[in-house]
């Protein structure tokens, strides 16, 4: 939002230096982004007097100039065509900088005449894209005064950043009612005279959806007799001081407007309008061409503006080029309406077009200042343009915005740490446009229409704080439970760490991927239900919440794979979604293998992956996160995205921890990933607390003693799991035995029918002595009952 400070003194009657101004806004949550003091450019011209101006010598479209600059007269050689005597020029003298070019201004003979300085257009000026003709500026400026300082030029422009909050502020009233409030001068009064029409409009106006809230609010007016051309020069100097080109008087008061009061509004050439307006959705393959000189296409989402004929402008974003006024328009239709913010919003998204009403509209506008708009726009119609004015229209009415807030001063303290007295902090919502009714502890306060942001007691103690000041909020040490600090990182993000190092020790690399992805895929892996899809995706088809990581992960591994990189081997940490609750959200550590394992090499050409391999991978991470992986279950029973019978889950007593396998050859096909494919899943959110930091771990303490390994066979049903016999087999002596292995499954000859040889190995480990024979023997004995009890099995022989 930019402004001058004398725009802004227009409406408040200001008591302080430019400084203090600029700091009372940024206390205020309104930062100066940058000022700009136009006049250090322009400080080398001078008002000057064209004493005469006489054809050159020596060329036909130049003219020698006499000069005079305050007490001395120069000659200069001027080839504008609208040099004449006596008028009042803009000179630069020897040595001045033009703030067009940046060239440096010398002394030079032009045609064998010499010419001691330069009289300046608005063009080499960088005022105007006028550069036929030089300036000819008003008469009864002072001969040798300072151009900038003559013109009202030497005001500053202060850039200020706009929260998007603060819609209000997005017009100079709004930014001089803070200061005001602030006590940095009194607001002026802005006078709103109704202007009484003259004849009934022949053009009425109507609202014919999309729906009810696209405009609640449509007005118009229509202004006849009126002459169009260039504005006076302190409209065009106002705009171009903030960036905008002057256009013609119509547009310009329009365009005042929307800055000086926050109002956007639109003028049809009458002449041009196909009957009345309506206000409507867009119809299938409807088009317009904008005043911006592109066409665009429009949708039924979209709010327009339309006569006989079809659109013309759309609402709150741009106008159309067909009814756009010129120099020739003689009747001007004024438009002053309450678009919806989202719908405006969306619309000026959809189509790339960002103006300075949509700006405005999006963020929500005062709903009371409509007619009030409309009537000022008419007043400078009538001031800069003549006309007769006709009786406004209205379509709709102003929607209900009135709202009450009980508001306790206490409250203040509370929330904002200010103690500040009550009649304080009424004093300045009442200076914000609050009405305020009651007494004691608490009021009722009315928040004005321009402050839509407002909308409970919150809001207004922030408001209280802002206006007083945040700077005078006293500064209080937080209260510290403790000297030392917390620690940054807790017991559950340090298991994750641990998670996280050791599945990257195995050559899994690590992977983010998006925690969304396309509805088949997320089918393939259990579904999700509808609450967890997106309503605004980043793409059509990434617009479900992953169920699962699997799918995401093998898709990366499909896009290395097509760039001739088969062998894939990834890992992710992060969370899978079951619903839409805090609870349905759960951390998982998830990893593939794709392809084959290890570096191809002349004595060892790798293996396929295979559903061992995620085991490993799944118990190690489990280890990692300090479950004991002799007290997990496997169980094959896994979910139906991996292979049966080549699967399994991970438990700890009924408690699942998580699942791995080989990847279903389904479910492959269907993403596209060239398999083989194995996969796990830990839910780290499942695993049991971690071990507090408080207690540290034992001390190492390695046997001095020789450990004993010994094999045994047992013959056990076909359908017993392996893990059943290895735990009973740890289970024999739990501080000798250090590790149970299976090495051997075998089925066939010299096993009978529905029997399978479970071979595994025991290894002991002493701790106190050397083991004897009899020791070693007995504690066989020992395994082979405890083994034959818990299988129904027996030793092989």
């Amino acid at each position: 939002m930019k402004t001058t400070l004398g725009w802004l003194k227009t409406h408040i009657d200001l008591a302080a230096s430019l400084d203090d101004m600029v700091s009372a806004l940024a206390m205020r949550g309104l930062e100066v982004d940058a000022i700009d003091d136009r006049a250090a450019a322009l400080k080398p011209f001078i008002v000057a007097r064209v004493v005469s101006a006489e054809k050159h010598p020596n060329a036909d479209k130049l003219k020698l100039c006499r000069v005079d600059i305050g007490g001395k007269e120069v000659q200069v050689v001027c080839g504008a065509p609208n040099a004449h005597a006596p008028m009042l020029a803009v000179f630069a003298p020897v040595g001045s900088v033009i703030p067009r070019t940046g060239a440096v201004l010398k002394a030079s003979a032009i045609r064998g005449v010499e010419s001691q300085g330069m009289l300046c257009s608005g063009y080499e000026l960088g005022l105007s894209e006028d550069h036929e003709g030089i300036i000819e500026l008003s008469a009864g400026l002072t001969v040798g005064a300072g151009f900038a300082s003559a013109t009202g030029r030497d005001d500053p422009v202060l850039d200020i950043k706009i929260t998007a909050n603060r819609a209000d502020c997005l017009g100079v009233r709004g930014l001089a009612r803070d200061l005001a409030a602030s006590g940095l001068g009194a607001l002026k009064p802005l006078a709103i005279d109704p202007v009484p029409g003259k004849f009934p409009s022949p053009i009425a106006v109507h609202l014919a959806g999309p729906d009810d809230k696209a405009c609640p609010l449509f007005l118009g007016r229509l202004v006849r007799g009126v002459r169009n051309g260039p504005s006076p020069q302190w409209l065009q100097d106002r705009l171009t001081t903030i960036g905008l080109r002057p256009i013609s008087a119509l547009v310009d008061i329009t365009n005042f407007l929307t800055f000086d009061l926050c109002r956007p509004l639109h003028v049809f050439d009458a002449g041009k309008l196909d009957g009345d307006l309506a206000l409507r959705g867009a119809r299938p393959h409807e088009k317009l061409k904008a005043l911006d000189g592109k066409e665009y296409a429009l949708d039924g989402e979209m709010t327009v503006i339309a006569d006989n004929s079809g659109a013309i402008s759309l609402g709150g974003v741009i106008g159309g080029e067909s009814t756009g006024c010129s120099d020739s328009t003689t009747d001007v239709f004024i438009e002053a309406a309450l678009f919806d913010p989202v719908r405006t919003a969306a619309t000026g998204r959809r189509l790339g077009i960002q103006s300075d009403a949509r700006y405005r509209f999006e963020r929500g506008l005062d709903p009371e200042f409509v007619r009030p708009g409309i009537e000022l726009a008419t007043k400078l119609v009538l001031e800069l343009c003549s006309g007769e004015p006709g009786e406004i229209v209205t379509a709709g009415a102003v929607p209900q915005w009135r709202h009450t807030i009980a508001f306790r001063p206490a409250r203040t303290w509370t929330l904002g740490g200010l103690d500040l007295d009550p009649r304080e902090q009424r004093r300045i919502l009442e200076s914000l446009g609050c009405k305020i009714s009651g007494s004691g502890d608490t009021l009722s306060v009315d928040p004005p229409s321009w402050r839509a942001d407002i909308l409970g007691e919150a809001d207004l103690v922030e408001e209280v704080l802002r206006i007083h000041g945040y700077d005078k909020i006293p500064a209080v040490p937080l209260r510290r439970d403790s000297d030392l600090p917390k620690p940054a990182i807790d017991a559950a993000r340090r298991r994750t760490d641990f998670v996280r190092r050791t599945l990257a020790s195995r050559d899994l690399i690590e992977a983010i991927s998006f925690s969304f992805l396309p509805p088949a895929q997320a089918e393939l892996f259990g579904g999700a239900p509808e609450a967890l899809r997106l309503v605004n995706p980043i793409a059509a088809g990434l617009d479900q919440m992953r169920p699962s990581i699997l799918p995401n992960l093998l898709a990366a591994a499909q896009r290395n794979a097509d760039r001739f990189e088969p062998n894939a081997a990834l890992f992710e940490i992060g969370p899978q979604y079951r619903d839409d609750t805090p609870e349905g959200q759960d951390e998982m550590a998830t990893g593939i293998r794709v392809g084959r394992s290890g570096v191809k090499r002349w004595d060892d050409p790798g293996r396929p992956v295979d559903a061992l391999m995620a085991k490993e991978d799944a118990l190690a991470a489990l280890a990692a996160a300090g479950v004991a992986a002799d007290n997990v279950q496997v169980n094959a029973d896994p979910p139906a995205w991996y292979h049966p019978g080549r699967a399994g889950t991970l438990q700890l007593g009924p408690k699942t921890l998580g699942a791995f396998g080989e990847i279903h050859p389904g479910v492959l096909a269907a993403l596209g990933v060239d398999g083989p494919a194995v996969g796990f899943e830990i839910f780290l959110g499942a695993l049991p607390a971690p071990r507090a930091r408080g207690r540290a771990r034992p001390l190492l303490r390695p046997s001095p003693f020789q450990p004993v390994e010994r094999d045994f066979a047992f013959i056990v049903p076909v359908d017993l799991a392996a893990e059943t016999l290895l735990r009973a087999a740890r289970g024999v002596d739990k501080k000798l035995v250090t590790e149970v292995r299976l090495f051997d499954v075998y089925q066939g000859k010299g096993v009978e029918d529905g029997k399978k040889s479970l071979a595994i190995t025991v290894r002991l480990q002493p701790n106190d002595a050397t083991l004897t024979d009899a020791q070693i023997d007995g504690f066989s004995k020992k395994l082979i009952e405890t083994v034959e009890k818990a299988t129904g099995g027996k030793l092989r022989s």
